[in-house]
This record gives structure tokens, C-alpha cells and sequence, in this order.
């Protein structure tokens, strides 16, 4: 049985799952922690996938693929050297620039028309406007622009840099429906079209080979790790609630919406995965959990003990500004304060209704791109949380269906180096995973309420009437 390793390198750690190549099974995994912050040295990446790896984790291990998280920009000199401290996907600082790309190139539809997406401060694309604006002397040494699973990928290899259609698609200069790079916006946001870029693989082809002579596949970004992981196929929308809340679905055909809440990305596959995110999700509700002291528990019997609605509370979740809908200076708030409103039980169950209610408008821009939808699966480590799972089908207004847990992105890392391995059409089954479907009837007073608060800050910020 040729085994195969899968790496999940996200925001906040490193994992790896070792898996048996003819059934699926993980027989080991590792795993270890990564620094908080929105900029990191890549080096405690690697460090990290070191630590993971210990006790001959890769022993007999026969392809190794890594998925990460996206939209990072990791800037290398002429000699391969970090140039500085890699800008993550969850760093706004790069929000005016994106503003300013957008408006520089002739607006939102003309992003949308050549690269499927309109950058916001997530994307890579606007990370390097911002380099090239506030630190000149730095983007002067830029000779090469990876994204971190390509770092690691590299570190593997020792080759050329290479990515993925996937990964490569949440840049801002790489375009899904043309399948190629345009440096054009390149130059628009570093001011130089001569950086190298990494070579865009196919999704089973090989990036070159380990030291210790395993095949190394083109890795992906976290995301379409995620629907790999799943084996999701075209109907499938996937919601995952981890640092960010993310809604993905598996698609034919590209997309490109012009609202800028829809990004059109390209699957690990050869399909399409149109992706609407937010940057608000466990981190919202374990703040509310720490300032009421309960255990997560608790928190769940709170927020389910309360009525539909929290008795009138609407939490914002804006903890860390907003992609979806782009409000990148905005902060959380809670409307609906009346004199016996405010309780433990009412305030849990504003946190878990507004996390939800972020996502189901992930949800319905999705749809309006004319994506099918026949199944919502319901994943992550928030997802596990009683009160989500129990209350996002009220606010979705669907049925969710929840795979067993499982560390999906690196399992669909795992199933792209086996893929490789193999040499096959497609990748390997490994059958279907075990799943329940939670039903509940849609309480559409809820949306509404978030709704109305929703519009009336987006309504305040626009006419500078509200400081964010």
C-alpha cells in the first residue's frame, strides 16, 4: 500500500496527514502551531512542517502535496532570500491600495471581465501595491512573487517556483477564464512586469521530486484543498467556519462578478470555485464566549436557550474589518440594546446569528452568479459547535449536511500527491464519508434584522457619517 503525505498549512498551524493510497485511511498525522499575526517570516513555516513531521513522520511516504493558505505574498531577492516578512491574506493594510487598483484600471467590471475577481485587501495584488508604496527599497529587491504553498513547495523541490490554477487564481494577476498570467497588472501594482512568477502547473502534475525521491504534486491553495479533501462536485456548495468563514462552490464554468463578493476562482481540479469569504468567524464567537466566561458548552446551551432573534440583538461581526461585504476599516456592532435584552444567553445567540447571517450572504451571492446549488456541506471547526450546526440551517434556509470531522484540507492534499502518484484521468475515490443532515424550518425575521443593521452601517461609512 504506497502512502502518500498531505500538508494543510493555514494561518494558524501546520498539519499532516499520512494516508494509505488504496483506501483513503490517515495511518499518522502531525502537527504544530504557527505564530499569530497578519505578517510572518516563512521560515516558521517550514520550521513548523519540521516539527510536524518528527519521529519519521514521511517514512515510506511516495508523493507529498501541500495546500496553504491563500492570497499571502511571500517577496524573494535575486538569490531566492525573503525580502521581508510575508503580508498574509487576513492583513488589511493593503485596503486603500485595492481601492486604488480598482479605480486605476476602470473599475470593478473590468477586474471582474479579466481576472474573474475584484481585489480587496485579501489578495495578493494589492499586497504588492502596498510594498511598492510604503516600502519602495523593498519592492526594489523583489526579483520573484510566491504564495506560501509554493514557498514550501519550493523548500520540497529545490526546483523552479511553482503553483496551481487554484492558488494562482486568488493572486489578482493570474486569470481562471484564460487560464494564463496577466502582467499587466503586474506592473500596475509593483510598477515592474520582470518579476518572475511561479509556473502555473496542471492539477496532477508534478512539481519535481523530495530529497528522499517522493514525487511532489502541485500543491493548492487551502480552499480548493478543502473541496478536494470532499470530493465536492459540481452542486456542491461547501461552508467552512474556521479563523474566516468561507462559501465555496464547485462549478463548470467561471464566473465573474462585478459586485466584488463573489471571487472567481479556479478549483484543484480543472473546475471552477466561485468563493465568498469573510474575515469574521470562530475568532467572533470565542471573544463573546472569553467575555462571558463559559466554557464552549456552555456557550452552545446559552445560545440555544435563547429565542430566535436573541430577543431583538444583532451582533455585526466585524471584529477584524469585513470582505464580504468589503468594509475593511469597519468594526463589530451590537444594535437592539433594550433594558432586559442584554443577557449571557440573548448575547451568545446574537454572536452565533451573526456569524451565520455573513455567511448565508456568502451564500445568496453565490447563487445569484447562476451557480447550482444541491447540497450545502458544513464543515470546520466552528461548524462542530452545537449552536452552528443546530441554527444554520434557520438562517441558510436550507438543509446542511455535515461530513464527519476531518482535517479536509489536508486530506485533500493527501488525495492530489496520490492523484499524482498515480498517473490517472482523475483522482481516486476513496469512497463517500459518513455524514448527517440537520434540518430546521428558516426563520427569516433573523436575516431581515441583520439586514437592516447591515445596510445602515454600510449606508454610514459611505457618507462618512460614522466613524468606522
Amino acid at each position: 500500500m504506497p502512502l502518500v503525505a498531505g500538508v494543510d498549512s493555514s494561518t494558524q498551524s501546520t498539519k499532516v496527514l499520512i494516508v494509505d493510497t488504496d483506501s483513503g485511511e490517515v495511518v499518522r498525522q502531525g502537527a504544530a502551531p504557527h505564530p499569530a499575526g497578519t505578517e510572518v517570516d516563512p521560515a516558521a513555516w517550514q520550521e513548523a512542517f519540521t516539527i510536524a513531521c518528527a519521529d519519521d513522520l514521511l517514512t515510506d511516504v511516495a508523493a507529498i502535496s501541500v495546500a496553504g493558505q491563500q492570497h499571502g505574498m511571500v517577496a524573494l531577492d535575486a538569490d531566492g532570500a525573503v525580502v521581508r516578512p510575508a503580508i498574509l491574506w487576513n492583513d488589511t493594510r493593503s485596503a486603500p491600495d485595492a481601492h486604488d487598483l480598482v479605480a486605476e484600471l476602470g473599475g470593478p467590471e473590468r477586474w471582474a471581465t479579466l481576472t474573474g475577481s475584484v481585489p480587496v485587501a485579501s489578495f495578493t495584488v494589492t499586497k504588492l501595491r502596498w510594498l511598492a508604496r510604503v516600502e519602495p527599497q523593498n519592492a526594489q529587491h523583489v526579483a520573484s512573487v510566491v504564495l506560501p504553498h509554493d514557498w514550501l513547495t519550493l523548500g520540497l523541490t529545490r526546483g523552479e517556483p511553482v503553483t496551481d490554477r487554484g492558488d494562482a487564481s486568488g493572486t489578482g494577476y493570474w486569470s481562471p477564464p484564460a487560464g494564463s498570467y496577466d502582467r499587466s497588472l503586474l506592473e500596475l501594482a509593483l510598477g515592474r512586469s520582470d518579476v518572475a512568477l511561479p509556473r502555473v502547473l496542471g492539477p496532477a502534475e508534478a512539481a519535481g521530486e523530495t530529497s528522499w525521491g517522493a514525487v511532489v504534486g502541485p500543491g493548492t491553495g487551502d480552499n480548493a484543498g478543502a473541496a478536494l479533501g470532499l470530493a465536492a462536485a459540481s452542486g456542491d456548495v461547501v461552508i467552512s467556519i474556521g479563523t474566516s468563514g468561507v462559501v465555496s462552490a464547485v462549478a463548470d464554468k467561471p464566473t465573474a462578478d462585478a459586485s466584488g463578493l463573489v471571487a472567481g476562482f479556479a478549483d484543484a481540479t480543472g473546475r471552477f470555485l466561485p468563493l465568498a469569504c469573510t474575515l469574521n468567524a470562530t475568532q467572533v464567537l470565542d471573544a463573546v464566549r472569553t467575555l462571558l466566561g463559559v466554557s464552549w458548552g456552555e456557550f452552545d446551551d446559552l445560545a440555544l436557550s435563547a429565542p430566535a432573534g436573541a430577543d431583538g440583538l444583532v451582533l455585526l461581526p466585524y471584529f477584524a474589518g469585513e470582505r464580504t461585504p468589503d468594509l475593511p476599516t469597519a468594526t463589530g456592532r451590537l444594535v437592539g440594546l433594550r433594558v432586559g435584552a442584554l443577557t449571557p444567553a440573548t448575547l451568545a445567540r446574537a454572536a452565533v446569528e451573526g456569524v451565520l447571517c455573513g455567511l448565508a450572504d456568502g451564500l445568496d451571492a453565490i447563487k445569484d452568479q447562476s451557480v447550482p446549488v444541491d447540497r450545502v456541506l458544513f464543515v470546520g471547526g466552528g461548524a462542530r459547535s452545537r449552536a452552528m450546526h443546530g441554527l444554520a440551517p434557520t438562517v441558510f434556509g436550507v438543509p446542511v449536511d455535515m461530513p464527519e470531522p476531518a482535517e479536509y484540507v489536508a486530506l485533500g492534499a493527501a488525495r492530489q500527491a496520490a492523484w499524482v502518484l498515480s498517473g490517472d484521468d482523475e483522482p481516486p475515490t476513496w469512497g463517500s464519508r459518513p455524514s448527517r443532515r440537520i434540518e430546521a424550518p428558516e426563520i427569516p425575521a433573523v436575516r431581515a434584522a441583520y439586514a437592516e443593521a447591515r445596510d445602515d452601517l454600510v449606508a454610514r461609512l459611505a457618507s462618512n457619517t460614522d466613524s468606522p
